[in-house]
């Protein structure tokens, strides 16, 4: 393409953006038919288009350019297929289907920030959720957002209350980058309480959104901007959602689009979390608790496992956990009293194994600190209990 046909090709999406609601069917099957200056030329003459209302333009090119121009003013930049930084995950909605009246790719993007979209979801997660959030939902999806962080995943969510606050501040906590897909344009601050928040993002992640600056969110491009998360993505994890959450929109467009879709329990008598729990139970998404699990759900298979321990309140943390099988049958021999000491041929009597394989379980243990030695006499090491506020300690109601 040359420099006249990109630079016509941008003015097009410009004011299809502009002037056309994001998403609609008809819209995308003509950009494919005629591209994107013939589809502008046919509905700015006012050529019946299905779900195309009131967009006649005696001069496209001159509302294009006026759109760019407030762009530019705003600190947004339009990205368009075809470009490097245009995500190919967008390219899958091609032939995603339709929810609600909405699908296909976007007309462009306007996004807000100094990083590369393509670069930021090369690994990319949605963590998304219930606007009304609990405290135990708001901690689940900060923690796991920056557990994602950590490990070089960007996060991607649409900057509503709740849940979606909740997963950008945990990526921000950590330096990680986030991603806020807005039903509004890019340079609109929605909700208004989130001033503060999408400043943040746009500074250390992007802000983007499918609607021209100056829009204002509507129910219809709330809909149509759950399909640009998922499609973004390479999973889309649920915490938190009743039986009617727009975030199992979201959910639903993940399966469309082949990519994994995941959520997190809550309480059974939680109306927050039934619609999670539905789809968990419908097979539509895998279960999950933390990071490490959102990541063995999306890296290839073998290539990720899970480390983790127990977390949120599942049980403590045991010095045990993570022995091999020979230190765990070596420990359960070793007596606890100094006089009742064994060898380490003893102790490979008790527990039936090689001795020389025992004398190795035995150092092990006695670096970890789990295991003494005095005068070539094993026993297992005492722990003094902790003492009350100490790490450990527990707390009697």
């Amino acid at each position: 393409m040359s420099a006249q046909e990109r630079s016509a090709d941008r003015l097009a999406r410009a004011w299809l953006s502009a002037c056309v609601e994001p998403g609609l069917p008809a819209v995308g099957a003509l950009l494919d038919r005629v591209g994107p200056g013939e589809a502008v030329r046919a509905i700015a003459a006012g050529r019946a288009v299905p779900g195309v209302h009131g967009a006649h333009d005696d001069s496209p090119h001159a509302t294009a350019r006026a759109v760019l121009a407030q762009a530019e003013q705003a600190g947004l930049r339009l990205v368009c297929p075809g470009e490097h930084a245009w995500p190919a995950g967008l390219g899958g909605l091609a032939d995603a289907g339709v929810l609600h009246g909405r699908g296909g790719p976007p007309y462009g993007l306007w996004v807000r920030g100094d990083h590369d979209l393509t670069d930021l979801v090369g690994q990319a997660v949605a963590v998304v959720g219930a606007r009304s959030s609990t405290a135990y939902g708001d901690d689940v999806a900060g923690d796991i957002a920056a557990g994602l962080c950590d490990a070089g995943v960007s996060v991607v969510s649409g900057a509503a209350y709740g849940i979606d606050a909740a997963a950008h501040r945990g990526a921000l906590a950590v330096g990680g980058t986030t991603i806020a897909v807005l039903a509004c344009g890019a340079d609109v601050v929605y909700p208004r309480g989130h001033d503060g928040l999408l400043a943040r993002v746009g500074q250390q992640g992007l802000v983007m959104s499918e609607a021209p600056p100056g829009a204002h969110p509507t129910k219809v491009r709330f809909l149509a901007r759950n399909r640009l998360i998922a499609a973004l993505t390479q999973a889309v994890v649920v915490v938190e959602a009743s039986w009617r959450s727009g975030s199992l929109n979201t959910l639903k467009w993940a399966g469309q689009l082949g990519r994994v879709g995941l959520g997190v329990p809550g309480p059974v008598t939680s109306g927050s979390s039934t619609g999670v729990h539905l789809a968990i139970r419908e097979r539509r998404a895998d279960l999950v608790t933390n990071a490490a699990e959102v990541r063995e759900a999306i890296a290839e298979i073998g290539s990720e496992r899970i480390k983790g321990s127990p977390t949120w309140g599942l049980g403590a943390v045991r010095d045990t956990d993570g022995l091999e099988p020979l230190q765990l049958d070596v420990l359960e021999s070793l007596p606890a009293a100094d006089d009742d000491a064994l060898t380490s041929d003893e102790v490979a009597g008790r527990c039936g194994r090689d001795p020389i394989a025992v004398r190795r379980a035995l150092v092990s243990l006695a670096q970890g600190g789990l295991v003494g030695c005095a005068d070539g006499r094993w026993r297992v090491r005492r722990r003094r209990a902790p003492l009350p506020g100490e790490a450990g300690a527990r707390t009697l109601l």
